[in-house]
């Protein structure tokens, strides 16, 4: 994920592109990898029997795992798969192509996809695969999930599979993909609706299926299945999904090492222990991690309704990602959120970004948004994208609480929305 720009051509990526369908050569080459990287994995597939493309797959997205997993779990069918810019840069645009890609900017909604998609379906007679969270999972429960999943399915008129897994999140969190624990992974595929079951079915009911298949604690499935994590760095890197203290609730004070998370304002000290729960150093109170993230949206929500969500004023280094060329480095600048949206400037325009700044996105026009917590080893980033163009602004700011900005982007939407 190191690619530059070396030409800082701002370009955009030509989303028009038609999908290609997968060679068979390279269809088994990926397979082969999946295999190998999902060893020991167990598998389930419920109603696949003699299910043929095209159809129309929806997977829940814990981690980088699910880029095997569900190869594996849809083989040998040829697929092609939804996918945000940053594959393209990483692994070469034609590659990448091969392999099945479809190019979208998370949280954009542009028809160029959807008519895309519906080549892939209609034209190639493949399998499409939508990680419908767009994001890999904070804290081992389900990120937002949109709400046109069972209208989608409906207007694309073919079988709906549904692949839901476990493991994955335990193995390699979101705040600690460097470290990999040692959890066993299980995967299942089932098909949700052959075409005639989803013609008599409503899109609510589609919906609201969807959503039972692709929720998921984590935590709750390592206590069910009796999971120890006994790594001794199981806990780095927890501070970033829970950057508010219980104790004290300073906000961006939470630190993390080890099996420990702490609060440098209180010196409160919790025990990630070996079956994922939080133990207070004294009173050996528990929370499990969902619980302490949930009351952290709880409070950002409280504070959108009241009207009292402040935001932020920081400042970030900015990169471009406009096409398969890789990242353009644009200097720094300033990241500005509140009630009304985002307003991200640039200290120095070099007149090649062709007017895009001041970039504005007022939170109306934005579900959620993308969170990274050490992109590319370079720290906390939040990524705002337009068609054209994916910005990637970071910043090692102590308020840069990248969390809490997600929960107020998808809380101010749902609030502004009656939801």
């Amino acid at each position: 994920m190191g690619l530059k720009n070396k030409k800082r051509d701002l370009t955009p990526y030509d989303l028009k592109r038609k999908p290609i369908k997968q060679p068979g050569l390279l269809l088994a080459l990926l397979w082969g990898f999946s295999r190998l990287s999902t060893a020991g994995m167990k598998i389930t597939k419920i109603r696949m029997e003699g299910l043929k493309p095209p159809f129309l797959a929806y997977s829940t997205h814990q981690g980088f795992s699910d880029y095997y997993i569900v190869p594996r779990m849809l083989y040998p069918h040829n697929c092609n798969y939804v996918s945000d810019m940053e594959g393209f840069a990483a692994f070469g645009n034609e590659l990448y192509r091969a392999g099945g890609c479809i190019g979208k900017r998370r949280y954009v909604p542009d028809v160029s996809v959807l008519l895309n998609v519906r080549y892939a379906l209609q034209k190639l007679k493949q399998g499409v695969v939508i990680f419908p969270e767009s994001r890999h999972c904070d804290a081992g429960i389900t990120s937002n999930l949109p709400k046109n999943l069972g209208r989608l399915a409906k207007f694309l008129d073919v079988p709906l599979v549904v692949i839901y897994s476990h493991g994955a999140y335990l193995a390699n969190p979101f705040w600690d993909e460097g470290h990999t624990r040692k959890v066993k992974m299980e995967s299942t595929a089932e098909l949700l609706y052959t075409l005639e079951e989803l013609r008599a079915a409503s899109a609510e009911e589609i919906q609201r299926r969807v959503e039972e298949k692709l929720c998921y604690d984590e935590y709750a499935y390592q206590k069910e299945r009796g999971i120890k994590v006994k790594e001794k760095d199981r806990a780095d890197g927890l501070h970033l999904p829970l950057y508010q203290c219980r104790s004290c609730m300073a906000k961006g004070k939470m630190r993390s090492g080890k099996t420990a998370l702490w609060c440098e304002a209180c010196n409160k000290r919790w025990t990630l222990t070996e079956d994922g729960e939080l133990e207070e150093e004294v009173t050996k109170e528990r929370y499990d991690v969902p619980s302490w993230y949930r009351w952290e949206r709880g409070l950002v929500r409280e504070a959108v309704e009241k009207g009292a969500y402040k935001g932020i004023v920081v400042q970030v280094t900015v990169e471009a990602l406009p096409n398969e060329k890789g990242f353009v480095n644009l200097g720094t600048g300033r990241l500005c959120h509140n009630g009304e949206g985002f307003v991200l400037t640039l200290d120095e325009d070099e007149g090649i970004t062709r007017d895009a700044f001041p970039l504005k996105i007022p939170n109306k026009a934005l579900e959620s948004v993308q969170t990274e917590y050490n992109y590319r080893g370079k720290g906390k980033c939040i990524v705002l994208s337009t068609r054209d163009c994916c910005y990637y602004a970071y910043s090692k700011a102590e308020e840069f609480l990248v969390t809490e900005l997600e929960f107020a982007v998808e809380e101010i939407n749902r609030f502004s929305n009656g939801l």
